[in-house]
């Protein structure tokens, strides 16, 4: 029993990172739009994120936090696909590594195609990969950020991916045959090998346990 209480007491919980509220507006009207969304692209009828399963980064391709923020609240149909609500992310972490919450963690946000219903989207302040992992403080807040999510809702390293690494998550769904292949460039493989690798190395030097179970999956795009 000694023994056991030992390796228990080994393990704790991260620290829950600084975050500052920046909400973005999102009303009945919005969350009607991400029910309607859910229910045409995954066979659920809900604006809300129930037990998500996924953490998903991404980088805003804009070189300010105003400007991402601005285009997240202004609920237009996304360019790319003209479908509402518009694009947005529950977290922007800022250059100078500030962490901004724009949605709950409860609510749907439609930042990745085929995940949106289980998954919760970091952006992050950059125009590239290896920007932001040149960033010493916007990345230890990323970390930071992204390991007590893991452990606040058993997220396991595997299911933290990058945008690009979308279309072979084994939690990606998606109803609509012509957005089945549709992804974007942002976090390729490679570099989030290099973050999931920080990660782990974080949750090490913290004595927090995380699941390594999981794995890719093989897409027909």
């Amino acid at each position: 029993m000694g023994i056991l209480l030992a390796l228990l007491l080994a393990f704790v919980a991260p620290p829950k990172p600084h975050i500052v509220a920046k909400p973005i507006p999102f009303g009945a009207a919005r969350k009607a739009e991400m029910a309607k969304y859910s229910e045409i692209h995954y066979g659920i009828d809900s604006w809300r994120l129930v037990h998500p399963r996924v953490i998903v980064e991404h980088y805003t391709a804009t070189t300010t936090f105003s400007s991402a923020w601005n285009t997240f609240a202004a609920n237009t149909p996304d360019p790319e696909l003209n479908e509402l609500p518009g694009d947005c992310a529950h977290f922007i972490i800022d250059t100078d590594g500030t962490i901004y919450q724009l949605v709950p963690l409860t609510v749907m946000c439609r930042h990745t195609v085929g995940l949106n219903y289980t998954a919760i989207g970091i952006e992050h302040v950059g125009t590239s990969d290896a920007e932001i992992l040149h960033n010493p403080k916007q990345m230890a807040s990323s970390l930071a950020l992204t390991l007590w999510l893991m452990h606040r809702y058993d997220i396991s390293l595997p299911n933290v991916i990058g945008h690009a690494e979308s279309l072979t998550s084994p939690y990606h769904r998606e109803r609509v045959a012509a957005w089945r292949c549709q992804t974007h460039a942002d976090w390729q493989h490679a570099d989030m090998n290099v973050y999931r690798s920080r990660l782990a190395a974080l949750a090490r030097s913290e004595h927090v346990a995380i699941s390594t179970t999981g794995h890719a999956v093989s897409t027909r795009c």
